[in-house]
């Protein structure tokens, strides 16, 4: 049986966790008076540490044959390196807390991704019915935030982010370990899954779309309080781009049905290019950032959906979890640092509105990459396999 629950609660938490975490930490650190290109290095470790951490553990994972050790190991040691924010407000030690918690907290959802996908087995395109429950948790914690944020010392934020991460762990030490996939009929290397110019073509356009999220992830809080909202309207504006996100997980299944996979994240690529440029020159409107934040159903929610059924598509069940860590370390990883990155030094040399223009351009070269490398009609692998059921993807 499916264990739908325990996948369900620990994407919960772990979303939550990012809902809490993502959106007010900025404003946190912009509290006890840690300059922007301050604060977009120190977010940027997060994606440096799912870079670098999620390839170690997914090749690790492959080798032992198991997951849910390293998840649980994981949990309670982002615990710990969360910890260190307590206990300090000097620059130099929340750097190394920050690293300490990203090279951990990394590890852990590619593997719980490979883990979901080994548990439904051929009813992969309910991958969205239990995913949709981690977009549920960042709603609660981005939108209840919001509120308590507005009449709470803003340091409040460290308890409570710190009690959501005791959420992932002890959901964590629920989850069951799925079984060890049997030997394919013939060995592929990852090379030759890589060789693949539609491989090369996603990854290459997942590390321009995270690109593309930089500014959004560290400064779009920050964009909207210069703006004169208030932070529960923040919160607001947070979870309507999450809302959306739900209702693409939950029609999942029935747009596949109709779209293929390179479809689906073509729209992606090209939502994202008009999402950020309003972002950044529409700020002053809220019906225009309101459109903007539920475009956020494609620029995350089909993009994701589509992306992660692709590598599980391709990488079969022998390299699934390197897979779906290169997946990440390419795109949330790669990408998020370098889009973080560059708005933390583009945020204030040449503003708000030019620096989402930039993540527009980002999109669109993600775009470009994507109908370069992914021809329409190509044979999908699948593992060693080689199947002609092109409409899939």
């Amino acid at each position: 049986m499916i264990p739908y629950w325990r996948l369900s609660g620990y994407y919960f938490f772990y979303f939550a966790f990012i809902g809490a975490f993502s959106p007010y930490f900025g404003l946190y650190l912009q509290s006890i008076g840690i300059s922007a290109a301050q604060i977009a290095l120190l977010m940027s470790l997060m994606s440096v540490m799912r870079m670098l951490a999620p390839t170690l553990w997914g090749w690790l994972a492959d080798r032992m044959g198991v997951r849910t050790p390293i998840v649980r190991l994981s949990a309670l040691l982002s615990m710990a390196g969360f910890a260190g924010f307590l206990v300090t407000d000097a620059y130099v030690g929340l750097f190394l807390s920050m690293a300490f918690l990203s090279f951990f907290w990394s590890a852990a959802l590619p593997l719980v991704e490979t883990l979901t996908f080994s548990h439904l087995g051929a009813h992969a395109s309910r991958y969205g019915n239990i995913r949709v429950w981690g977009s549920i948790g960042f709603v609660l914690a981005v939108l209840g935030l919001g509120y308590l944020l507005d009449g709470l010392p803003v340091r409040a934020l460290l308890w409570i982010t710190l009690a959501l991460l005791a959420g992932i762990a002890f959901c964590a030490m629920l989850i069951p370990e799925a079984g060890r996939p049997g030997s394919p009929p013939r060995s592929v290397a990852l090379g030759e899954i890589l060789r693949r110019r539609e491989v090369q073509g996603l990854l290459a356009a997942s590390f321009f779309m995270s690109a593309a999220h930089g500014a959004l992830y560290v400064f779009y809080s920050l964009h909207l309080v210069a703006h004169g909202y208030s932070k529960s309207l923040v919160g607001w504006m947070w979870t309507l781009g999450v809302v959306a996100e739900i209702a693409v997980f939950m029609a999942m299944p029935r747009i596949l049905k109709v779209c293929s996979l390179r479809g689906l994240l073509i729209f992606s690529f090209a939502a994202a290019v008009l999402r950020f440029a309003l972002i950044g020159w529409g700020a002053d409107s809220v019906a225009v950032l309101a459109f903007a934040q539920v475009l956020h159903g494609a620029t995350f929610g089909s993009y994701h959906a589509a992306s992660v059924a692709a590598v599980n598509h391709w990488f079969g069940a022998q390299h699934q979890a390197r897979g779906q860590a290169l997946y990440g370390s390419i795109s949330f990883g790669a990408g998020g640092m370098i889009g973080g990155l560059i708005s933390g030094y583009t945020w204030e040399s040449v503003g708000p509105a030019w620096t989402y223009s930039l993540g527009s351009l980002f999109a669109l070269v993600g775009l470009m990459a994507l109908l370069g490398w992914w021809k329409n009609g190509v044979p999908a692998m699948v593992g060693p396999h080689v199947c002609s059921e092109r409409k899939s993807l």
